[in-house]
């Protein structure tokens, strides 16, 4: 009886394994790091869950999902700023679900505000807003906070991408909460008023022309510093050493902190495997994935990276403000940008 008992055992675990390596989730997703793919492959080979990915950007993701509707087959999706996030939470694009695991590794502030039914999507890493500054023309002392960009003595000094881009949105919609609607528009008017050029390019393009001269000031997420000091390139080495950077407002309220986040897709077909992978992404071992793959913070206050980057960077005062609170500013902060002529 025994020996039948754990013959049947036996039988049950092999047909749950041959289940498991049956199973392809499907994730939709918006990074593009080919580091990643060891994130991935960790998790297939723990697993034994297959990953089917599509890629494309925050946007063409939230349209994909609207479009495909019940049909659809994604189960996960991962996006790459809290605004986003929060807008297709608002779209019904996701479905909440409760997770111990999540609740007690992710800080509140980066997850979205639970409801009887979960939280509907988490953030797995931080970027921060960071300022650079051409060591040569500017002094640091002038630009330790945000409010700074629009001072009169950085006029014809700052350069950023453009102002509805999700990174500078979250930023600005963060300094809207903080500020209030009418301090927050006359620092825009400022920050236009400042401006070395029309807003174009990427971040990496703002910290090139700042050591190029071709302005003084801009603002970048973290992770594209990182990567330039990271790089062995001579031609990066020489822009970084033509920089300095601020992680701004240090006094106050904190460095403003963007996220890359996760959710489960709202007609996802395999919620259980759905759940161990946005379980998974919170593990000590997906968390460094993200510091040593991409510069990028864990959310998880327990890991500790490795990244040479992010610890010249140091420890910093992060903003404490909820992401979800966040996000409600940003129609409003649209808006602000055209009437003030933020490209």
């Amino acid at each position: 009886m025994l020996r039948a008992t754990a013959h049947l055992t036996a039988l049950l675990a092999l047909a749950a394994s041959a289940h498991a390596q049956d199973t392809v989730l499907n994730l939709y997703s918006a990074r593009h790091y080919q580091t990643d793919e060891a994130l991935y492959a960790n998790f297939t080979k723990a697993t034994g869950i297959k990953i089917n990915r599509i890629e494309a950007d925050d946007a063409g993701i939230l349209q994909r999902l609207k479009t495909e509707g019940a049909a659809g087959p994604a189960d996960v999706i991962l996006l790459v700023d809290a605004a986003r996030l929060d807008q297709a939470e608002r779209d019904g694009l996701f479905q909440p679900f409760k997770s111990a695991v999540l609740d007690q590794r992710i800080p509140v502030q980066y997850r979205a505000t639970a409801s009887a039914q979960g939280s509907a999507w988490y953030g797995y890493s931080t970027r921060a807003r960071l300022i650079v500054f051409n060591k040569a023309a500017v002094k640091r002392e002038d630009v330790t906070r945000y409010e700074d960009l629009a001072d009169p003595k950085l006029r014809g000094k700052v350069c950023t991408r453009s102002g509805s881009h999700p990174y500078n949105l979250s930023l600005f919609s963060s300094l809207h909460e903080r500020m209030g609607e009418v301090a927050v528009e006359k620092w825009l008017s400022g920050v236009v008023t400042n401006m070395a050029r029309a807003p174009k390019g990427g971040d990496t393009d703002q910290i090139k022309a700042v050591a190029s001269g071709e302005c003084q000031v801009a603002l970048t997420n973290s992770y594209y510093l990182a990567r330039l000091m990271l790089s062995k390139k001579p031609e990066d080495q020489a822009v970084v050493d033509q920089i300095g950077y601020v992680m701004p407002n240090q006094r106050d309220q904190g460095t403003h902190m963007n996220i890359a986040g996760g959710a489960m897709a709202r007609h996802a077909k395999n919620r259980d495997a759905a759940q161990r992978f946005l379980e998974y992404l919170a593990s000590d071992a997906a968390q460094r994935y993200f510091a040593e793959g991409n510069n990028e913070w864990p959310v998880v206050n327990a890991v500790r990276t490795e990244n040479p980057a992010l610890r010249a960077i140091g420890e910093f005062k992060t903003e404490s403000i909820p992401l979800a609170r966040v996000a409600a500013h940003l129609g409003n902060v649209q808006k602000m940008l055209d009437r003030v002529g933020y490209k």
